[in-house]
């Protein structure tokens, strides 16, 4: 969406706060950007309490040097700059507000428009909530915007034989709290189905022990989709990762809390079957699939087709979305007076 605007001519500025490999991500794209959070902040509650008013206040110089038109993104600050400010905000977000209540509460209340799919549930900001045919990970992994390379892949290592993905997320964002995902013993149950058939590989956010070193993965960020599409398959404790799996048709095998409580996902695995949820509470279901799926003929043929099916169902959100921020406010009332207008963007 942000090439796409620029390349129409119009001037886009990119903050970010400190998080994750999010900065390492920009400066490997090449993407301008300010940081108005570099030094990040703690997890605990007055650290996020705090986080949120230093970035109130370093948004609100901002936009009082740069006069933007419409703030943009998936955070509180904007909308509370905006009111202030008298600029329009559209808080972009996937996640249903029974998952990240606390994030809503500082921040749907002050946004002019919550931009989400279809599925999303935003609890009582519905009304001003503009939903979409599609999820966030089609606005950077649908075909018109993204092609697997095998070569990108082999630069790393062989993709002529089956290799697996399995990821540690670090769970400690604020509606993470008490979430439980792979632990040491059950990944090493997983690998072990694993390794007679293809090569393991691992990512992780949080920090490796030293048993698992031999799997990790070393690669450009950048290249993680190239990797993850042509991977027969995924197996993690993210959402976000899980998801563009799915979109990218290669089986994904979800391991944590939030199975059952995140709508879009729930859509991904039951609707168009092109993942599995599993609790904390089921490890056994979880080796139990995993042995299930490494066993399926033609698994990634099955799952292709299954993908196919999700695309013409959904629409390229990227098109969607600058069609949306060009003709803002005028698209939100298009939207909610005609949903079906969005099917243009397919």
């Amino acid at each position: 969406t942000i090439r796409n605007l620029e390349e129409k001519g119009h001037k886009v500025f990119v903050l970010i706060k400190k998080k994750d490999i999010l900065e390492d991500l920009l400066q490997r794209a090449g993407m301008d950007y300010l940081n108005i959070l570099p030094e990040g902040r703690s997890d605990g509650k007055a650290g996020i309490a705090l986080g949120v008013m230093k970035r109130d206040w370093r948004l609100f110089r901002f936009c009082l040097s740069n006069r933007p038109d419409l703030l943009m993104g998936t955070s509180a600050e904007i909308g509370h700059v905006g009111t202030m400010l008298r600029i329009p905000s559209v808080n972009v977000n996937e996640d249903d507000a029974a998952v990240i209540s606390t994030f809503c509460k500082i921040s749907y209340p002050w946004s002019t428009h919550v931009l989400s799919p279809r599925v999303c549930d935003n609890g009582k900001w519905e009304e001003k909530s503009i939903k979409y045919e599609g999820y966030h990970e089609l606005a950077y992994l649908h075909p018109n915007h993204f092609t697997p390379s095998v070569e990108v892949v082999e630069s790393y290592f062989p993709a002529d034989k089956p290799y697996f993905l399995i990821r540690f997320a670090r769970l400690t964002a604020h509606h993470d709290t008490g979430i439980k995902g792979i632990s040491n013993d059950l990944a090493w149950k997983i690998i072990e189905i694993l390794k007679p058939r293809g090569q393991v590989y691992i990512t992780s956010e949080r920090e490796l022990d030293p048993e698992f070193e031999p799997y990790r993965m070393s690669i450009n960020p950048l290249d993680i989709h190239h990797v993850m599409a042509f991977a027969s398959l995924y197996i993690g404790d993210s959402q976000t990762m899980a998801a563009e799996a799915g979109v990218l048709g290669t089986p994904f095998v979800r391991f944590n809390d939030f199975v059952g409580r995140i709508g879009y996902l729930a859509e991904l695995e039951d609707v168009y079957k092109l993942g599995f949820g599993i609790r904390p509470d089921d490890p056994e279901k979880l080796l139990s699939i995993v042995q299930e799926l490494v066993n399926t003929d033609s698994l990634k043929n099955l799952f292709q087709e299954r993908r196919q099916k999700m695309l013409e169902e959904k629409i390229d959100v990227a098109r969607f979305m600058t069609w949306f921020v060009e003709n803002y406010p005028e698209s939100a009332s298009t939207i909610k007076e005609n949903p079906d207008f969005q099917y243009r963007f397919r």
